[in-house]
């Protein structure tokens, strides 16, 4: 794989730290600033919102730029809002900072995507996204335990400027490592906005969706399972959500292997073993050693479908995958949103610590049906085994 596919591997590490550490933050946040927990977590809320309405917006804003110089705009941009975090004096510049380092995120995400693959080649598409987006697992994995440990040692603005350099050593190994391709001729907003007419770009979105929703529902909820259910003692559940995180990393290599052979079923196989998982960890919550094996397997299963999601959106979307990439980042983050939420609403109903995990399941099951559906959509169309052309200039 090109060296320069790692570096920006590492700077979705980045984008994904700042975007998961708020949650270890979030009592050293609430006593600085003199604000309620649950206000604190409204920062999650804002930055989601920021990538997912202004994720398309600059990615559209940037159509002519060539996609190097856009690239590197982006983590300037982004650059620019983990300095206003770690520098904000109150609450509300703090709001601003988070929105203003989640407008790059999309963009970022959808623009180097098509790089990263352009950079592989399309025969290892798969594994180039699986590369690049290694660095959410290793951010939820590494960076957020990190970013909490130096906050509780020294301050939670130690953590936002400790992001801030390592995004500045990703920033300089765009500029030093990635090549600057010429641009395709600009061919208008309309060609972008054109991916959206074909079916199959919004039901792979909805997958996308709905397998997030269904991944956030249960994992949202893990802590209370292992401690209330498992009966696993407080101090133990870090360690067990790091073997979580070795299970996502370890799924998305798989994954991205898989994507390359065997996109739609790899996807639809990989969205049918997280289901199946998901119905099984109510079964094993009541035993320690299965419920270990079950979260390993969670994490595997899990993230062994990240990179398929993307590969198919940018298969669908064929000559103008940037717009359509970037919104699929709006689809996970929208998932994201509505998993948690659908988890929350089954414990407050009083169904139990084990019902997320079930709600999860019937999830996954909604984006299967979604995954077949683009199957059967793509064979009517007589486009099953035929790979669109797509622009890849950089």
């Amino acid at each position: 794989m090109p060296l320069p596919v790692y570096v920006l591997g590492l700077t979705v590490f980045c984008i994904g730290t700042t975007e998961f550490m708020i949650s270890g933050l979030l009592p050293d946040l609430a006593g600085d600033l003199s604000v309620s927990i649950p206000a604190v977590g409204w920062l999650i809320s804002g930055y989601a919102l920021g990538v997912v309405v202004g994720g398309p917006a600059v990615t559209l804003a940037t159509l002519r730029v060539n996609r190097k110089t856009s690239l590197l705009g982006l983590l300037l941009l982004f650059v620019a809002g983990q300095t206003v975090c770690a520098l904000a004096p109150d609450y509300g510049v703090l709001m601003a900072g988070r929105v203003v380092a989640a407008l790059a995120q999309g963009a970022f995400f959808g623009i180097g995507s098509v790089v990263a693959v352009d950079l592989a080649g399309p025969e290892r598409r798969g594994r180039a996204l699986a590369v690049m987006f290694a660095g959410l697992t290793v951010a939820n994995v590494v960076g957020v335990p990190a970013g909490t440990f130096l906050s509780q040692q020294a301050g939670w603005r130690a953590s936002f400027w400790a992001v801030d350099a390592l995004a500045v050593v990703g920033l300089l190994g765009v500029a030093v490592l990635v090549p600057r391709r010429p641009t395709a001729p600009y061919a208008g907003i309309g060609r972008e906005f054109g991916a959206f007419r074909n079916p199959r770009v919004w039901v792979a979105l909805s997958t996308s969706m709905l397998t997030q929703a269904a991944v956030f529902c249960c994992f949202s909820y893990l802590s209370p399972l292992l401690t209330e259910v498992t009966g696993f003692a407080e101090a133990v559940v870090p360690l067990l959500l790091a073997l979580f995180g070795a299970g996502c990393f370890l799924g998305s290599v798989v994954g991205g292997r898989f994507a390359d052979r065997h996109l739609l079923p790899g996807l639809c196989a990989g969205i049918t073993a997280m289901g199946v998982v998901l119905l099984l960890i109510p079964l094993a919550a009541h035993q320690k050693a299965a419920t270990v094996a079950a979260v390993v397997a969670f994490g595997v299963a899990a993230f062994s479908i990240n990179p398929a999601l993307q590969a198919q959106v940018m298969k669908e979307a064929g000559a103008a995958p940037t717009l359509a990439t970037t919104t699929n980042t709006s689809a996970f983050n929208i998932g994201n949103t509505i998993g948690p939420w659908v988890g929350g609403g089954v414990i407050d109903a009083g169904l139990g610590f084990t019902a997320p995990a079930r709600a999860a399941a019937l999830l996954a099951a909604a984006g299967l049906a979604a995954a077949v559906a683009s199957g059967v959509l793509a064979r009517r169309a007589g486009t099953g085994v035929r790979e669109p052309q797509e622009d890849v200039a950089v």
